[in-house]
């Protein structure tokens, strides 16, 4: 069910339990065991598949903030915050890196 709503903005924990017939406790409990929030777990996900789009956005026409709002980022800024923390480069300098990486093979 998660995996399937990575797009959904409004995709949250007290969601995700009732979709599961769980409470949000229990469901908070499942991700600890794994040593993760729900919340941190859903942005890892997001933040993995706007870096593998992002490498094919050019070629389809898309720009960043296209491929973050697909993935249910709604602030362009807090989207470029969390990738650059995640990956240590900018979702454009992601973009571009694997442009020349293309380039050049």
């Amino acid at each position: 069910m998660i995996l399937r709503n990575l797009s959904d903005p409004g995709l949250s924990p007290p969601g995700i339990a009732a979709a599961h017939f769980m409470s949000v406790r229990y469901l908070h409990k499942l991700f600890e065991l794994e040593g993760v929030t729900v919340g941190e777990w859903i942005r890892t996900q997001r933040l993995e598949r706007c870096r593998r789009d992002l490498l094919r956005s050019p070629a389809l026409g898309h720009g960043v903030a296209t491929v973050a709002r697909r993935w249910g980022f709604v602030s362009p800024s807090h989207f470029s915050r969390a990738f650059r923390a995640a990956f240590g480069v900018t979702p454009r300098e992601w973009q571009r890196s694997g442009l020349s990486r293309r380039s050049h093979a």
